[in-house]
């Protein structure tokens, strides 16, 4: 989202702050919990998936773009079955699987892979597969590894992480289990109960009160290019939950192949992709198409040339309605 009283250094890390600092009001109760173990948090219906698959786009800058930078290789890969809704707070359960994934990431120093699977167990638990290709741990740190305080880290790191995570799993009537071994990777399995009877039906909108933000237009035909495979889907499921048709390319090579003009009402681009930027590509498909619009999506802060090239320019991790607003603006609003 654009900010224009932003400079381009502050402006990525902006979304990241707003989306830490809705679910880091939770903390001080996440201490509390361990003390009183106070349990009046508002649980509602919540799908695991859909979760996992927010916290996967939330974390890219950790799993994706600094370990890039310093050449390292992560990828994510997921194997996400149709599993029953928990009850839950979104808000602490995201905080679970950022704490997963950041743990992931610091124990694979030379790059691997994350993976997460959900399934359903034989006594109808809904389980959360969490692993990584790292240095694994012994079995001494796995006894201690959900302790308040401990840490495998040093200074750099304060034990509460993994102890949080723990807390709040348990307030969540789950349990989480670590099973590794030195040199071979990690996995944690949460498990959770499902949630029993159909979520309470929404509230009735009232009849004639038009609501303030528009609705997101449906039919809409996009083309999204990333050369990570898991942002590309997550970004195509983002926008056919809205209703659009969607092309994904891996590459700007492969986009300029696909694309012909009139084909596509607007295209969603990776900005740091290898061998063709997002801008270069930006610039390809407004020679042949000058009233295409092309939005750029990234994490990266060198986007200063970038922004002749582009319609407008989304900073990673970005939400739906983010998505819906930027169509919104430049297919329906812009001529």
């Amino acid at each position: 989202m654009e900010r224009a009283s932003l400079t381009d250094s502050v402006r990525p890390s902006i979304e990241t702050i707003e989306t830490t600092a809705e679910d880091g009001a939770a903390l001080i109760e996440k201490l509390q919990r361990y003390i009183r173990h106070d349990t009046q948090q508002h649980f509602e219906p919540l799908s695991l998936t859909d979760l996992i698959e927010d916290c996967i786009t939330l974390t890219e800058p950790y799993w994706y773009n600094e370990p890039r930078r310093q050449g390292i290789e992560i990828s994510v890969e997921t194997d996400l079955a149709d599993v029953p809704d928990v009850l839950g707070a979104a808000s602490e359960l995201r905080e679970v699987f950022v704490n997963l994934v950041l743990n992931a990431v610091q124990a694979m120093p030379e790059g691997g892979t994350l993976r997460f699977d959900t399934y359903t167990d034989r006594a109808g638990q809904v389980c959360v597969d969490v692993g990584d290709t790292g240095i694994g741990m012994s079995d001494e740190v796995q006894q201690n590894i959900f302790e308040p305080l401990f840490t495998t880290k040093g200074d750099d790191g304060t034990g509460m992480g993994l102890a949080a995570s723990y807390g709040i799993v348990q307030e969540h009537e789950g349990t989480i289990d670590v099973s590794s071994e030195p040199g071979e990777g990690t996995r944690f399995t949460l498990t959770f109960p499902p949630a029993e009877g159909d979520p309470a039906p929404a509230a009735e909108d009232p009849v004639d009160e038009p609501s303030d933000e528009p609705a997101a237009p449906e039919g809409v035909s996009i083309l999204v290019v990333d050369d990570e495979e898991m942002v590309r889907s997550t970004v195509t499921r983002l926008l056919t939950l809205s209703g659009h048709e969607v092309d994904r390319a891996a590459s700007g090579a492969k986009a300029l192949e696909m694309f012909s003009a009139g084909a596509y009402d607007i295209v969603f681009t990776d900005f740091g992709m290898p061998e063709m930027t997002g801008a270069e590509l930006a610039h390809a498909l407004k020679d042949e198409a000058p009233a295409l619009p092309v939005v750029l999506l990234t994490g990266y802060t060198e986007t200063e040339s970038a922004h002749d090239e582009v319609d407008g320019i989304l900073s990673k991790p970005f939400k739906r309605d983010e998505l819906d607003t930027a169509i919104q603006k430049h297919v329906f609003s812009s001529s």
